[in-house]
């Protein structure tokens, strides 16, 4: 059956790749950017399947025009994939709140405003897949990343909160959590770095000095990736979170190993704040047991 999709920060990168994989498959796009020239050629190839919106994420009211125009050019919503993003490398203490902010507003309430639009249609239709696209930095922290990473944390979290509200009504939501891939993404992280403090260049630093030797040669083929997506629309059931890529799964093993040790270390003091005669019981049988 054909799915009908909105795609966000389609005009380059994964998002590109997504937007070609899906429409080669058969099904319709309504692609969203900010720049639509990068998507005429394309549009002209798929003049039936592909219509165009110049998209501001960050805009409300933007996002819910977009999502009427989708339905309005389709006749419904089947899947939405929240690609758009960026990030900036600075340590966080010479970001620019303004700055900081924007990341924050592209990376995190980009989903939000998308999300909150598309939902109405997808819940009164039953069906639905939302896909946000996280990141390996959902689940972990790096320096330098501060902004961008509270962002995809923050997605990961909401992803998984609001997947379980959806899931009565047939909506399914997931946190796809790559690792590095061969897009524009290291380049414009990595793009005008601050005048480093000298207290910051052994870890700042350091992952600006990864960075350069991390850009082209990403262990991630975005082509790849749009395949994963496209058979994840097809899936009845979805997992919460999906890290893609082994340099994701790497980091995250490291990571998560780390956080076990240290809550295995620190148990005695975790337990010991509960009343003495404290106990979890309200828990058992709940869905959080």
């Amino acid at each position: 059956m054909t799915r009908h999709w909105l795609i966000t920060g389609s005009t380059k990168g994964l998002g590109r790749a997504i937007v070609e994989h899906v429409l080669a498959q058969g099904d319709k796009v309504f692609a969203t950017g900010r720049d639509l020239g990068a998507l005429e050629a394309l549009a002209q190839a798929y003049p039936e399947t592909l219509k165009t919106f110049r998209l501001d994420v960050t805009d409300a009211a933007q996002a819910a025009a977009a999502v009427e125009a989708a339905i309005a050019a389709f006749g419904r919503l089947d899947v939405l994939v929240n690609n758009a993003g960026y990030a900036q490398i600075a340590p966080f203490e010479q970001t620019d709140p303004s700055a900081f902010r924007d990341q924050i507003e592209t990376n995190l309430f980009g989903v939000v405003n998308l999300v909150r639009a598309a939902l109405p249609a997808m819940r009164a239709q039953r069906a639905g897949t939302i896909v946000n696209i996280s990141s390996v930095g959902g689940r972990v922290g790096a320096p330098g990343l501060g902004a961008y990473q509270a962002a995809k944390w923050a997605v990961s979290g909401f992803t998984e909160a609001v997947a379980q509200e959806l899931a009565p009504f047939g909506v399914r939501m997931i946190s796809v959590e790559p690792g590095g891939m061969r897009t524009e993404w290291g380049a414009t992280a990595h793009r005008e770095p601050v005048d480093l403090l000298p207290d910051y260049q052994p870890t700042v630093g350091a992952m600006l000095d990864m960075m350069a030797r991390f850009v082209g040669n990403e262990v991630g083929d975005p082509a790849k990736i749009a395949r994963v997506i496209f058979d994840l629309s097809r899936k009845e059931t979805l997992p919460p979170h999906l890290l893609l890529g082994s340099d994701a799964l790497h980091v995250f093993e490291k990571a998560d190993g780390a956080r076990q040790q240290a809550a295995a270390e620190w148990l005695a003091v975790s337990r010991s704040t509960d009343f003495d005669a404290g106990e979890a019981a309200y828990l058992s049988g709940s869905q959080f047991a």
